[in-house]
């Protein structure tokens, strides 16, 4: 009887959920692979299979290649600067400094902000408010608006990027720090370490579980970049700030090549899935308990 009760509250339980995961996430999968074989454009009512020659196509899509190049280039330097300068801010922000509750809320408030209002907000700033500091004091890095130079607008998306995902990255690196055993840390300073030999020896190993965690929701968040792109650029200028969603999204719904954006969405669904599981594999065996 016990049994039969256990089986019957797992199901209550998990049915709701198992329901929305397959609702959500399974069938939109699969027939999006299904589409990866037609010809659909997105209106009409029939869909013509034409095997793999979308996926033919999408070899033959250099934009698509390119907006993929630009994607890796931005994913890494995201990943970097998110991850180093949330590492950082919060160790200081575990050392007992005063209003350090204070500066936790504040550098979480912009994760808060939608990607859509946040690139409007920056491209006001970038536009307007560095151009009026350009002229004011004659800097000729604020001369013109950055959204407006090949190299600055690049440097602009992975800013704002960083300044939004920086605040989400520190709480979970607080965690982990808050957690770090107090014990190790006061035997490592009795054998005469020091602040960097303690980082690099007791700290960052110990602190593998979180940075496991914050690579991998940066990493997957700046693949699938969008909004934020959209918003700020929308691929301006000329297209050379495209990102791989982006370029996938205009592919289907503007181009309405559905079999095409589909067949590019699977790809770029591989990449990220190889890269995130290749980076989770290999940060789990660097992790230690103290």
């Amino acid at each position: 009887m016990k049994k039969k009760n256990n089986g019957k509250d797992f199901f209550i339980f998990a049915l709701p959920g198992m329901f929305c995961f397959i609702a959500v996430v399974i069938i939109p999968f699969v027939y999006g692979l299904y589409l990866t074989l037609t010809d659909w454009n997105g209106v009409s009512a029939v869909k013509n299979f034409v095997g793999l020659s979308n996926f033919t196509k999408v070899f033959h899509d250099t934009q698509f290649w390119s907006s993929l190049l630009l994607t890796f280039k931005y994913v890494i330097a995201v990943v970097i600067l998110v991850n180093v300068v949330a590492f950082f801010l919060a160790y200081l922000l575990t050392r007992g400094i005063k209003g350090q509750n204070f500066f936790r809320a504040g550098f979480f408030t912009p994760n808060l902000i939608g990607g859509i209002v946040l690139g409007y907000i920056w491209q006001f700033v970038f536009s307007r408010v560095f151009v009026s500091i350009g002229e004011y004091t004659g800097w000729e890095l604020f001369g013109v608006s950055w959204l407006s130079d090949l190299n600055k607008a690049f440097a602009a998306l992975v800013m704002v990027s960083v300044w939004q995902l920086s605040g989400y990255m520190i709480l979970i690196y607080v965690a982990g720090f808050t957690g770090l055993n107090e014990d190790v840390m006061e035997a490592a300073s009795i054998d005469g370490a020091n602040g960097w030999i303690k980082m690099r020896k007791i700290v960052l190993p110990l602190m593998m579980s979180s940075i496991t965690i914050c690579l991998f929701l940066t990493l997957s968040r700046a693949f699938m970049v969008y909004d934020v792109n959209l918003s700020l650029t929308a691929g301006a200028p000329y297209g050379t700030t495209e990102m791989a969603a982006m370029h996938v999204y205009e592919k289907a719904f503007t181009s309405r090549q559905f079999g095409v954006g589909q067949a590019e969405a699977v790809i770029l669904f591989i990449i990220v899935a190889c890269i995130s599981g290749l980076q989770v594999y290999l940060t789990k065996k660097r992790e230690v308990e103290a």
